[in-house]
């Protein structure tokens, strides 16, 4: 079972590697939902989690809003993306929309080729396409060896456990193919109760771990 915290900045890793997370999720500027993080953040953070044999996922995304980037916001997170890969982040977190609601195909496939090496995450932007597309999506993401979708599977602001139905219809039509990763409200009070309804190996959070 891999706890995957999601952390800002480097404050808290320390604790969260202590108390049983498995993997980390490197952000900044939670309170949008996540951002990347400063160079010198990603090398402390994977210099410590390394001796910890604790992979680091990197988030690279450049604001806070939409998913829909323009081309400079585009030309950041390739820059972006290939710092991270230097310093030694094991794996990338990524998304992109277009204005009429699908995966931004071109932009996605030139972040997903700058990653080659590195696990790929596609992250809740997935919950902004709609329950029918997410399928669809689903099969675009396995086509382009992206390794896992980070998903509430519904709108935010519900709980995790009224998602439970679709989330479980996504793992199914995944079906191994790629990891469907459930987050967004689980914390170390219902992560085994998540656990046990979706019959998953990975669960993230930023209250995933005591």
């Amino acid at each position: 079972m891999i706890k995957e915290f999601c952390a800002e900045n480097f404050t808290n890793i320390p604790t969260a590697i202590r108390n049983g997370a498995g993997r980390i999720e490197l952000c900044d500027n939670l309170a949008v939902g996540g951002t990347t993080p400063s160079t010198g953040v990603i090398e402390e953070v994977i210099a410590y989690a390394g001796e910890k044999s604790i992979p680091v996922m990197t988030i690279i995304r450049p604001r806070g809003g939409d998913f829909v980037y323009n081309d400079i916001e585009l030309k950041i997170m390739h820059t972006d993306l290939i710092e991270a890969k230097k310093i030694g982040t094991d794996g990338v977190v990524i998304g992109c929309l277009t204005n009429d609601g699908w995966l931004d195909e071109e932009a996605l496939e030139m972040l997903i080729e700058t990653a080659e090496g590195l696990q790929i995450t596609f992250h809740m932007a997935f919950d902004v396409l709609s329950k029918e597309q997410q399928f669809t999506a689903i099969d675009w993401l396995v086509d382009h060896e992206v390794h896992r979708i980070l998903t509430h599977g519904g709108p935010a602001g519900t709980s995790i456990e009224e998602n439970f139905e679709h989330l479980n219809a996504l793992i199914e039509y995944a079906n191994d193919r790629i990891i469907i990763l459930p987050g967004g409200g689980i914390s170390d009070k219902n992560v085994e109760t998540v656990i046990n309804e979706l019959k998953v190996n990975e669960v993230h959070g930023t209250k995933i771990v005591d």
